[in-house]
């Protein structure tokens, strides 16, 4: 029996799909705090005590339910960092900008988010940063505008 020959069938197009997502119980807490507050929390384990920045309903560590969310001070250190050059219609931001990845003073682990009110020649791992808010918020993780030098 011969061997049939498959060309792959590509067709190329545009779909608009309005969808609605749900963070989650613990993602809501921390969005409304960030939003009402301007305070960032994280999910301590009761089980272990590790804290996770953004939330966790389940620590990643013991695999315990987490329910409660403990207040940060916002403050944190750079552990690493990078420039983004190109440009994407998914971005938030307009390129050029820094993004890095900031362990929280407190928490176990990191988050990731924009750098900014600094020049870029100056960003350095192991650099002190402190949040600055957005005036309007809107309950996402956008509400925290970037983190600057502390």
């Amino acid at each position: 029996m011969e061997a049939v020959k498959k060309e792959p069938v590509i067709f190329e197009g545009f779909v608009i799909m309005p969808y609605k997502y749900s963070v989650g119980s613990m993602a809501s807490k921390f969005f409304i705090k960030i939003r009402d507050s301007k305070v960032i929390c994280g999910a301590k384990c009761p089980k272990c005590g590790m804290v996770n920045v953004p939330p966790r309903s389940v620590c990643p560590k013991c695999f315990s339910k987490v329910e409660e969310l403990i207040e940060l001070s916002g403050k944190g250190k750079l552990e690493t960092f990078t420039i983004v050059h190109y440009e994407s219609s998914v971005q938030a931001l307009k390129p050029p900008y820094a993004i890095g990845v900031i362990k929280l003073d407190g928490a176990d682990t990191s988050m990731t988010h924009f750098i900014g009110g600094v020049d870029f020649k100056d960003i350095k791992p192991g650099m002190k940063l402190e949040p600055v808010f957005k005036a309007k918020r809107d309950a996402n993780i956008l509400d925290i505008e970037y983190f600057q030098p502390a």
